[in-house]
């Protein structure tokens, strides 16, 4: 089980950049528009690097649902290699086999 205070920081990165998803986005369109002047679009730069450094979406962290584990994650299943396996050897996800011999 991972830390409680990994996953909660991990929680509010997540809150922090759905909150600023919008302004940050309009201002990248902006920065990024080869037809706009180039004083427009070094303002854009400006107010981007205002925003807060964990507003930006490369911040969050792929961290297992069940456990909270950051490494060995499965995107598609969103759980790390161990709970798939735990999980999968119990019978509980439905299509998956685990061969022993």
């Amino acid at each position: 089980m991972a830390k409680k205070s990994a996953v909660n920081r991990n929680e509010r990165v997540k809150q922090l950049v759905k909150r600023h998803a919008g302004k940050r986005d309009a201002l990248k369109a902006i920065a990024n528009d080869e037809t706009k002047p180039v004083e427009e679009r070094f303002e854009a730069r400006l107010k981007l690097a205002e925003l807060p450094r964990n507003s930006s979406p490369v911040r969050i962290r792929n961290r297992c649902e069940v456990t909270g584990r950051p490494r060995g994650y499965y995107r598609k299943l969103r759980m790390s290699r161990i709970s798939l396996r735990d999980l999968g050897s119990h019978g509980l996800i439905p299509g998956l086999v685990k061969s022993s011999w």
